[in-house]
């Protein structure tokens, strides 16, 4: 709008010499950023109930209706585009459809001539979705106010008159780094939950179980998986059955050290009818329930003499002999077996036989404790913080930084199933959207404490931020204004330091 009067791309740029517009940076050559491909504009920008393929959105905030009518004409074969005169009515959409993109005006009614309106509307939209890219477009030229929007979260400031292929390429550029930003994104949540068959790890000894698993899993050989309690042991039997030949059959596990040792012989290899007091009928133990497919046996140390000579047995002539039967059955199963005792002690002692070992032992896979795995316990602890977060209704659950400095610090005895526990109970008991160390009951660190320099300083801008905001009733403008920082870097410290604007407004 010039003077009051609209006027049309053609005869703006006629005004102004040139086809361009003022932006917050110097437009140079490498500042331009390439237009993604056709069809890379994946981020989630289409209306609630779209289908795959549809226009991404963009919403479109200006009180001038022929502006609006020319922009619309111009963009609609690429987005979809709606449209608003006034910050209400532009919020309502906002909140309906969550676009993206954002093309704003400041001059908005009811005080066209300012860019109060404008600018919160700019604040209002942050506040709903913060990766909303808003760009700017206002016959507000000033300095004073371009550095305003700026500071208060805008993605770019563009002056009227705007060209045409200039507002084009802008657009397309938001859109590509909105959707590299979401791609980013999914890849970090896909990294942090698929794993390797339930197994999270980026660490060596991980990428070496990982690598270890592959090669024995097409094999028939027996494994003895090794390794403290709480590892996870289980899991990685359970990654060789499915990464194997059998994947199909029938995956049996038993834990050895839960079943007495008078009831433990049954239990493996079965009963006849009448065998002993009790046996009413006849059944087949864990053995020939696993026919054709692994049986996995937890604790093997814990497994008596006698057991283990029937067990040596099977392994060498793949056959059994029920309690109370007179004759042998032929089983197709393989064997895989875990303990934390060390075995090699056992022999010594004559508690483990020494064959028996060796039969078992073809294979040997050793899992690394938790204080071992560098790197892992952040990647894990999100990788339960996800599942149990989507599993309770709480989704978008976060770790606030003084839990994730606990979990880096305790030396996790239990290991991965203590931390699967200590996460699953924070989720479920915890308030707020970020779970605190006091949640995870940990130590977040006592006067022996010693702190790094980056953890000082985190902890000093933590509590210079919660005052602010808290004397400012969580505003977020007032509270920027107070610590000398422009709103998306109070945002950006927020998000690092684990802050809550709704849990420091009072």
């Amino acid at each position: 709008m010039i003077n009051g009067k609209s006027t049309s791309f053609e005869e703006r740029d006629a005004l102004d010499g040139r086809s361009s517009f003022v932006t917050s940076e110097p437009r140079t050559e490498s500042s331009a950023i390439m237009a993604p491909p056709e069809g890379r504009t994946s981020l989630d920008l289409r209306p609630k109930g779209a289908v795959p393929g549809d226009k991404p959105v963009l919403l479109m905030v200006d009180d001038d209706e022929e502006i609006r009518a020319q922009l619309r004409w111009a963009l609609v074969s690429s987005y979809t585009v709606l449209q608003a005169s006034d910050r209400s009515t532009a919020i309502k959409l906002f909140q309906a459809h969550r676009p993206g993109v954002v093309l704003l005006d400041l001059g908005l009614p009811p005080h066209p001539g300012t860019p109060e309106e404008g600018l919160a509307a700019l604040t209002q939209i942050l506040d709903l979705e913060c990766r909303t890219k808003v760009v700017i477009v206002s016959g507000q030229s000033e300095r004073a106010v371009a550095l305003r929007a700026v500071g208060a979260g805008a993605y770019d400031f563009l002056c009227k008159p705007v060209g045409l292929d200039e507002l084009k390429a802008r657009l397309a550029r938001c859109f590509h780094v909105a959707s590299l930003e979401r791609d980013y994104r999914d890849l970090q949540r896909r990294l942090s939950v698929d794993g390797f068959a339930g197994m999270v790890g980026n660490s060596p000894p991980m990428q070496a179980l990982f690598a270890s698993i592959r090669k024995v899993a097409t094999t028939e050989a027996p494994v003895l998986i090794l390794g403290e309690s709480g590892t996870g042991k289980e899991i990685a039997a359970r990654a060789i059955h499915q990464h194997g030949t059998r994947r199909a059959g029938p995956f049996v596990a038993i834990n050895c050290s839960a079943i007495p040792e008078s009831l433990l012989e049954s239990e493996l290899f079965g009963h006849e009818k009448g065998a002993f007091t009790g046996a009413q009928s006849q059944r087949k133990g864990r053995i020939e329930q696993a026919d054709g497919g692994t049986l996995f046996l937890d604790e093997i140390g814990e497994v008596p003499l006698p057991v283990q000579v029937k067990l040596l047995r099977f392994l060498q002539e793949q056959t059994i002999e029920r309690v109370g039967g007179k004759g042998e059955i032929r089983v197709d199963t393989r064997v895989l077996a875990a303990t934390h005792v060390d075995l090699e002690k056992g022999m010594r002692e004559g508690t483990f036989r020494e064959d028996f070992f060796y039969r078992l032992a073809v294979v040997r896979l050793v899992l690394a404790p938790l204080r071992a795995r560098d790197g892992d316990l952040r990647l894990i602890a999100q990788s339960f913080l996800h599942r149990f977060s989507a599993e309770n209704g709480r989704s978008g659950l976060t770790f606030g930084q003084d839990a994730l400095r606990a979990i880096l610090r305790h030396p996790w005895p239990g290991n991965v199933r203590e931390l699967q526990n200590r996460v699953r109970r924070a989720v479920i008991m915890g308030e707020g959207p970020r779970l605190s160390a006091e949640d995870l009951e940990l130590e977040a660190g006592g006067e022996g404490t010693v702190l790094t320099l980056k953890e000082a300083r985190e902890d000093l801008e933590r509590n210079l931020i919660r005052d602010a905001l808290k004397r400012h009733g969580g505003r977020i403008a007032m509270a920027a204004s107070e610590l000398g920082v422009s709103r998306p870097s109070l945002y950006d410290l927020m998000g690092k330091l684990g802050l809550d604007r709704e849990a420091l407004k009072g």
